[in-house]
């Protein structure tokens, strides 16, 4: 026993002496080490394709002292995020064991224990992902931080950089922008209510959830009480006082715009070239491919399109498709009421809008405008599979052969699934994956009526190879990032690739304005008529439905503009709803090319393409003299005959019906 209790007392005073030469190192360490510019955090200045600032992080001006904030904000900020701030060396080890014990009685990380020294150590790192080698990383610049810079420094440095919602980074922002005046000047009432929102800005900001933001408000004035910093009825007084929001800046603000702001920062994250934190440099300017009027147009068309009672939501892109710059970016109705930005990272069932690249394959296949499939209620049969019977919408069907430029314009699904399983499944995918789709798709049946998930930006991407004409590009909000000394630290390369045929991609454009052509009315009406009278300028538009989801995208050799629409929780949109998309579609893209002249923007027919006068229906060659005809463009030597077949009765074995 006494060997044991003699090895017991070496192992804890070699351990002690471990520890404590580890302190020592590490602080030497620290010393030692290049001084931190903590002042530095969220130092961004975001520029629009005009060159013009449309966000700042902090700047010098915005930079404020400790003795110019309200002392009720810093009391309130200490007691909710780290009351023993000015008592630890960066880390609350009492409080990590607390919060450890809590964590795993409950199963679940419901409680954190970083100090606010770790918070702003984290807030000078331009990502947030959790990786050991970051949480190394942020350890150590904890460190550097307490060993380099008073206490004082430390909250000044962190109250001037913290999140406060609606892209709101300082407590100065912050407090002009919610109450309309300076931090220094902030009540007991309102800096409890501004110190509540760092935790969750989406949840707790008071424009977005005033009842929740209250009962945090509560919380922290109960802390302040248990601090010793406010009276019981001081608690009651600041609780039960009636706020004022201003919820404004002293610049326009679009309410929008941080759904675009935070996909620079998205993609800021995995540029390689730039630092990995803002401790690398003095700060950021980043120069854009926002166009602001065209932002401001497609927020405009939201408002008005959708009414404001409801739930619906939507994601917008507008891009260019020569070279993938995002000209304009909407994740949601209101970035105040919901940060998600869907627009990038919500993936929907596209309906229709998959068509367009079915029938690009069928045109590098063979067929034509006016290659025909009867228009019918149709069953197809498959060996050792179940029956598969597709449905038009509203089981509408012309009962005669219709060319394929009809059912474009009607969005066919029979049409479309004849096509598919006349090439091959594969077709499909593989003109897909040429253009940048790389969501999972399915070699199926119902491949082209759009039952696989795809993010609007994907989609706008890969429409783009049709408005451009054949390239691939690569979608992109960022085209130069210089430091403040002027140096280019990165400069987009705009790269793209010839993967499409351009002459075919011009005919498929053409027969995408079919959507809209009242020369088409027939059996059907084209899916998109009602705006034949509102657009003044030519585009190639495909619309897609599905139950839950409703898509509009369209394009000119100058723009393309996606649309999608519908609810978070994937309930049925009703009839009503299914205009919102199509608006918001038709009076952003208008707007656009509002002094646009439709000759430069439109495609000019390719020398090895001709143009022929056919019924739109039937697909069939027509005379100048007949009353209804529409002229159509095909491959040199391709031009219809009357006596071509119609493509069921040559495989009529092998569809039953």
């Amino acid at each position: 026993m006494k060997k044991f209790n003699k090895f017991m007392f070496k192992l804890i005073r070699n351990g002690i002496i471990c520890c404590l030469f580890v302190i020592i190192v590490s602080f030497l360490y620290v010393k030692l080490s290049p001084t931190l510019k903590i002042n530095t955090a969220n130092n961004l200045i975001f520029y629009d394709n005009d060159g013009s600032v449309f966000f700042k992080g902090n700047e010098s001006k915005e930079w404020i002292g400790l003795e110019d904030i309200s002392d009720d904000l810093i009391n309130a900020t200490i007691s909710t995020e780290d009351k023993h701030f000015y008592k630890h060396f960066g880390f609350d080890f009492l409080r990590i064991l607390k919060a450890c014990y809590i964590n795993i009685k409950s199963g679940d990380a419901v409680q954190g224990a970083s100090t606010i020294t770790q918070q702003y150590a984290k807030n000078l790192f331009l990502d947030f992902d959790k990786t050991w080698k970051r949480k190394w990383s942020e350890l150590w610049y904890t460190l550097r931080i307490e060993a380099n810079y008073s206490k004082d420094d430390i909250l000044e440095g962190y109250l001037n950089t913290i999140n406060y919602g609606h892209g709101k980074y300082g407590i100065e922002n912050a407090s002009k922008y919610y109450f309309n005046k300076s931090a220094s000047d902030l009540s007991l009432a309102e800096a409890t209510i501004l110190s509540g929102i760092p935790k969750s800005p989406a949840n707790y900001s008071p424009l977005v959830n005033y009842d929740l933001a209250k009962k945090r408000q509560l919380n922290i004035l109960k802390l302040m009480v248990s601090n010793n910093y406010i009276t019981e009825k001081e608690m009651l007084e600041a609780y039960n006082t009636k706020l004022n929001f201003s919820g404004n800046s002293d610049k326009e603000e679009l309410t929008t715009l941080m759904y675009f702001y935070d996909a620079v920062i998205d993609e800021l994250e995995t540029i390689d070239s730039i630092p990995n934190t803002y401790t690398d440099i003095s700060g950021l300017k980043i120069y854009t491919t926002l166009d602001l009027d065209a932002q401001k147009q497609l927020e405009k068309n939201i408002e008005e399109s959708i009414p404001k009672n409801s739930e619906i939501q939507t994601a917008s892109v507008m891009m260019n498709p020569q070279d993938g710059g995002i000209l304009a970016l909407v994740g949601g109705r209101d970035y105040n009421k919901s940060s998600y930005n869907r627009a990038t990272k919500s993936m929907r069932q596209v309906g229709s809008t998959m068509k367009p690249y079915l029938y690009y394959a069928a045109l590098e296949s063979g067929f034509t405008t006016s290659s025909s499939f009867t228009s019918e209620a149709t069953t197809f049969s498959f060996n050792n599979q179940e029956d598969y019977t597709p449905k038009n919408y509203n089981d509408t069907y012309g009962n005669k052969a219709i060319s394929m430029a009809a059912a474009v314009a009607y969005s066919e699904n029979i049409y479309a699934v004849k096509t598919h399983l006349f090439l091959g499944e594969e077709a499909l995918i593989n003109v897909a994956r040429r253009v940048g789709i790389t969501s999972k798709l399915e070699p199926v049946p119902s491949l082209p009526l759009g039952t696989n998930e795809i993010s609007i930006i994907e989609m706008a991407a890969g429409y783009s190879a049709f408005a451009n004409l054949g390239y691939k590009v690569k979608p992109h909000l960022i085209e130069k990032i210089v430091d403040e000394n002027n140096k280019v630290l990165y400069q987009s390369k705009k790269e793209k690739s010839l993967v499409l045929n351009s002459s075919l991609a011009f005919i498929l454009n053409n027969m995408l304005t079919s959507t809209y052509d009242v020369n088409f009315i027939d059996y059907n009406y084209p899916t998109a008529v009602s705006l034949s009278s509102k657009l003044t300028h030519t585009y190639a538009l495909k619309s897609g439905t599905t139950n839950g989801d409703n898509w509009n995208i369209g394009y000119n050799s100058d723009v393309l503009c996606a649309v999608w629409m519908g609810y978070d929780d994937n309930r049925s949109l009703n009839t009503n709803e299914y205009k919102y998309s199509q608006n918001i579609w038709y009076k952003s893209i208008e707007a656009y090319e509002k002094d646009k002249d439709n000759n430069d923007v439109w495609y000019k027919v390719p020398k090895n393409v001709s143009a022929v006068f056919v019924d739109p229906i039937s697909g069939k060659p027509v005379t100048n003299d007949v009353q209804k005809k529409k002229l159509m463009y095909f491959i040199k030597g391709t031009e219809p005959e009357i006596s071509d077949p119609v493509f069921d009765e040559i495989i009529s074995n092998d569809i039953q019906t």
